[in-house]
């Protein structure tokens, strides 16, 4: 089995703040012009960006939203479980991989503004994926809270929160 290692070094991949480790491999040239863009957006954005995504079981991407919509792509390693909890307090979890027959698909769309966290499912096992994000990523849309600050919001979540956050 490949390992770890060696996939962050083939791909360049660096630690995330979330949680695991990535690498931006597209981010195009062409740029929506922040008047054209929603409000809340700061500046103007790529017209898309994606990033390779690496986590393993020992690791996990915390509870984090950003503005746009991301789309997750499976590429291989152990299936990721995605929880998702809206801003009305809905949670729902999806699971990425490439046993379609056991209901796991190989995209996922993540709403905008949706809080969401993703662990590595099987044990001793990595999880390579891709996110996509249009308008493009830019750190400026990147929310990471704090334990408290969820459980605030979200009280009745408290378990799947202090799994997936950090103090």
């Amino acid at each position: 089995m490949i390992k770890v290692e060696e996939i962050i070094e083939k791909f360049n991949l660096s630690p995330h703040p979330e949680g695991g480790y990535f690498r931006e491999s597209y981010r195009s040239s062409g740029e929506i012009d922040k008047n054209s863009l929603p409000t809340g957006y700061q500046g103007n954005r790529n017209y898309a960006t994606c990033i390779y995504f690496l986590l393993t079981s020992n690791t996990f991407s915390a509870f984090h939203k950003i503005k746009q919509d991301e789309i997750w792509h499976f590429y291989a390693g152990s299936p990721i479980k995605l929880h998702i909890i809206s801003d009305e307090g809905i949670y729902s979890e999806h699971v990425i991989g490439s046993n379609f027959l056991q209901e796991e698909t190989p995209q996922f769309v993540v709403p905008g503004n949706h809080w969401f966290a993703a662990e590595t499912l099987d044990t001793n096992a990595y999880s390579l994926v891709g996110c996509s994000v249009s308008p493009g990523f830019d750190f400026k849309d990147f929310v990471l809270p704090t334990q408290n600050e969820l459980l605030e919001k979200f009280p009745e979540h408290e378990a799947i929160i202090k799994k997936f956050t950090h103090l």
